[in-house]
Formats: structure tokens, sequence, C-alpha cells
């Protein structure tokens, strides 16, 4: 049986910077890819947030690169609800797929910096 499932993900850049938030997402979107065994066909929808520190670039341009190519998939960004000493130049992503893995399954990828968010979906990269 096929499921809509979510995949979580979130990365830092150090500055706000176009080719750097470029690169640091679709290093994220990447690896999800990869833990997932995800194809762009599998991709339902992407929703990107960044901080409110972030605004050289909207994140889901690098999912459109040619490297993830996700041409026919509907992308979403937004900022991040600016909470209180929460961890800045942050760009997060929910990525909805069809698949057929269960909710145990899914790999959810927290790198960089964002590692603090959810130190159980740490990946070292």
């Amino acid at each position: 049986m096929i499921y809509c499932r979510g995949i979580r993900g979130a990365t830092t850049v150090e500055r706000n910077d176009r080719e750097e938030i470029l690169a640091a997402t679709r290093e994220l979107l990447q690896l999800i890819i990869e833990k997932n065994d995800l194809h762009a066909e599998d991709v339902v929808s992407a929703f990107f947030t960044v901080t409110n520190d972030l605004d050289a670039v909207h994140p889901a341009l690098a999912a459109r690169s040619k490297a993830i190519g996700w041409l026919d998939v509907s992308l979403m960004c937004a900022r991040e609800i600016p909470v209180p000493d929460s961890l800045g130049k942050c760009i997060r992503v929910l990525v909805h797929v069809n698949t057929t893995r269960t909710n145990a399954e899914i790999q959810h990828v927290y790198i960089r910096g964002a590692v603090s968010l959810r130190p159980t979906f740490a990946l070292d990269v």
C-alpha cells in the first residue's frame, strides 16, 4: 500500500548569501533523497521555511536545480516563527512523499547547526 508521508529536515548557513543558501539546501535535499531512496515522481510537495535573518533567495529554488530536478513538484517558502532565542540562519523543509515505507522507516535529516533541533535525527556530514 502507498501512503503519503512527511519527511523533515533542517540545516544552517553561516551567511545570508544566495549561493550558500542554495548549496546548503541542495545538500539537505540530496541527503533526504538518498536516505529515503526517493525519486522525483515520489515527491508530492515541499514546504520550506527560513529564519528572519535569511532573505537572499528562496530555498525552493535549489529543489528546481539540475542536481535535484523537482521541476513538477509543488514548492512553497515561508518565514519561520521568530521565537526568541531560537536557532538562527536556519533552513527547514517538510517534504511530502508517496511511499510504501512506514512512519518508523522514514529518515529525517538534520545537519550542521540544525543538529541541535533534533539530535536523534542528526547526520554526520
